[in-house]
């Protein structure tokens, strides 16, 4: 079955990504960010449905106004499926840039790349994220760091929780649950030296894959401006973590 699902879903991922790249690349320069947002929501959902994945959403996500979406990580697919809820531009780590195609992809919809080698790093990212909210954005951060399998999150960095508390956007928590054939699973979390293509391979070659996305409770600006961002992000962590284990199989 793996094998019959790889060879049927493999040619429609090329083909989304050919269409993708050629979208980016002609209609992508003259729309404007209302236009951008609905191209990057509808590649998202299409992505999820070429490669199996089904979305549950429960919980109320903000889907207006500017805000900062804190998610734990799980594998490069939790980006398309925040994004095909509501589009979002992500902060991320420089070395996805260099991921082929889904990097270029992802830079080109408006991710927030952060160079954790470089001194000035976060400071020119959070001008670029007080930038996106002052537009209305949502942006969504993986304030790990790093991915996980998902059965639990690991500690979260709380130097990017300052940019939204400095523009006073609202900050909603929201957790991921992997599951595979009606249970919780790790098969899919993008780990270790796993690389990309391999991670895809598996993805495709899955059945019965369905990953719930909890929206928690909306944490307030004033709210998260009395916490700062240090017990900002404990408080984050402490109700990601209760959503995440709490299904725990």
């Amino acid at each position: 079955m793996g094998l019959l699902l790889f060879v049927f879903r493999a040619p429609l991922v090329i083909i989304w990504i050919a269409s993708s790249l050629l979208s980016v690349a002609v209609v992508y320069p003259i729309l404007p960010l209302a236009g951008r947002n609905a191209m990057n929501q509808a590649w998202s959902r299409a992505l999820m449905k070429i490669c199996g994945v089904r979305v549950r959403v429960h919980g109320q996500p903000m889907m207006s106004g500017a805000s900062l979406w804190v998610a734990n990580h799980v594998s490069w697919i939790d980006i398309f499926i925040l994004s095909s809820v509501r589009c979002v531009a992500f902060v991320a780590k420089s070395e996805i840039r260099q991921w082929p195609v889904i990097g270029w992809l992802v830079a080109k919809a408006g991710t927030v790349f952060l160079n954790r080698r470089q001194r000035q790093a976060i400071k020119e990212v959070s001008n670029q994220m007080e930038h996106r909210f002052a537009r209305g954005e949502v942006l969504g951060l993986f304030a790990e760091g790093t991915t996980s399998t998902g059965f639990d999150i690991l500690p979260f960095r709380s130097s990017l929780f300052d940019p939204a508390i400095h523009a006073s956007v609202d900050v909603q928590p929201v957790a991921l649950r992997f599951y595979h054939r009606g249970v919780r699973s790790g098969r899919l979390s993008f780990v270790g030296e796993q690389t990309l293509v391999q991670n895809l391979c598996i993805l495709i070659s899955a059945t019965q894959v369905m990953v719930e996305v909890e929206f928690l409770p909306v944490l307030p600006a004033d709210y998260c401006r009395e916490l700062g961002r240090v017990k900002l992000a404990e408080h984050a962590h402490d109700l990601i973590g209760k959503a995440v284990r709490s299904h725990s199989d």
